[in-house]
């Protein structure tokens, strides 16, 4: 079942929290756009995507859009001051030099090493691994936001992937509708739970032990 467009919300807001001042971000197609949503106007946040804009803002009101500027997955944006513009070549040599402090993208599946598994469900046609590949390997902090579990109801967070992994060991944190989970020295760690959900919740529907060092705060 997917997920409500308030608790959809709800998980960009707890993202954004993780973004500081400065900061040069990348955010991936689905949940991860709307976190542009709550990044603080005032904190000089530069939006960065892989079609060649750094300085994205969000989405324009309808009818005032530029059907000549969009980010990667081909939706309609706007620019805050400041912004460049650029081909592809320099958008994933940006990539690639490290320059990203975070990468928000979604997943299929996240192992407790921090393995992600997003670009493709085998037998199932799909037009590309986009950058993927590049932001979850080079990014300095990696953000899943994810269901935490699939439409059958098994876990997206597991021991080991199924799927065909997009990077070994790139994830540094998993949000999902439930909980907010760090990834440190190939464990899970349960940070958060969101509300309404508890951690006994949590615990039962993740498919990998969860460590629990502190007190497990709740996000609303």
């Amino acid at each position: 079942m997917g997920l409500g467009i308030e608790t959809r919300h709800q998980i960009a807001r707890r993202a954004a929290l993780e973004i500081e001042r400065g900061m040069i971000v990348n955010l991936g197609i689905g949940i991860p756009t709307l976190v542009a949503d709550y990044i603080p106007g005032n904190y000089g946040v530069m939006l960065h995507t892989e079609n060649g804009i750094l300085g994205m803002g969000g989405s324009p009101p309808p009818g005032k859009e530029d059907g000549n500027l969009s980010n990667a997955g081909g939706y309609p944006v706007t620019l805050i001051p400041g912004a460049s513009y650029f081909d592809s070549a320099t958008a994933f040599g940006i990539i690639r030099r490290g320059l990203l402090d975070i990468t928000v993208l979604g997943a299929l599946e996240v192992s407790e090493q921090g393995d992600i598994a997003n670009w493709i469900v085998p037998g199932k046609r799909v037009p590309g691994m986009g950058g993927a590949i590049d932001l979850a390997q080079k990014s300095k902090k990696v953000i899943v936001l994810m269901n935490h579990s699939d439409k059958e109801g098994n876990p997206k967070i597991v021991k080991n992937c199924k799927l065909p992994l997009t990077v070994k060991r790139g994830a540094h944190m998993i949000i999902t509708e439930k909980a907010v989970i760090d990834i440190e020295n190939e464990k899970l760690v349960l940070r958060e739970v969101m509300y309404p959900h508890s951690v006994e919740e949590v615990v039962e529907s993740t498919g990998a032990p969860l460590e629990i060092r502190n007190e497990v705060m709740t996000f609303q």
